[in-house]
């Protein structure tokens, strides 16, 4: 069955944003994105909320338009076109990008059956709000996360309160030169 991977930046003490949603802290570098871009082998799903979702409509497109964009760049643009998109919003009405699927509501009914259809992996890229919900649900199977070497002191939780504890497993964790931790947490159930 397919795993449902959380992609996430958040500093050192649990944030994933500023309170006024600022992002600049994250040591975004090559070597991080290199390792996010890692994911374009095991999925061929991108989940987002609509917020996220919004975005990366609007800037991912253009890149085709570019005169010479960046290879990453363009290497994201082209897995992003051709895999699946799957937005969850209860007010959007049509997602207007090709090949991208809308969830409403019935959030467990509708992951449970898009995991069962066969495919790669199905990754969510930033979205702190949908993966909190997903969480809850307890269909979030791996959670990715790059860890900077910042203490923010005041943010945006990025997993808040919990119901109940979560049980995870390290299989993985990497320093990159920037200090930043990447690590890898699978779901125990």
């Amino acid at each position: 069955m397919r795993k449902i991977v959380s992609f996430m930046h958040v500093s050192l003490d649990g944030c994933y944003a500023t309170p006024d949603g600022g992002l600049g802290w994250v040591s975004y570098d090559k070597e991080l994105q290199s390792y996010a871009h890692s994911l374009h082998a095991t999925t061929d799903v991108a989940i987002h909320g609509r917020v996220t979702y919004g975005m990366m409509r609007d800037y991912w497109p253009a890149v085709f338009e570019e005169e010479s964009p960046d290879p990453a760049t363009l290497a994201h643009a082209i897995w992003l076109r051709d895999a699946l998109k799957v937005v969850v919003s209860r007010t959007l009405e049509d997602p207007a990008w090709e090949n991208s699927m809308l969830i409403k509501d019935n959030l467990a009914e509708e992951f449970t059956k898009l995991k069962q259809k066969p495919g790669k992996d199905m990754v969510i890229f930033g979205s702190p709000g949908l993966v909190k919900s997903l969480v809850k649900l307890d269909l979030v199977d791996e959670f990715r996360l790059s860890v900077s070497p910042v203490l923010l002191g005041s943010g945006k939780l990025l997993f808040g309160s919990l119901d109940a504890p979560l049980k995870l497993e390290l299989i993985e964790n990497h320093t990159l030169k920037s200090g930043a931790a990447v690590l890898r947490y699978k779901r125990v159930r």
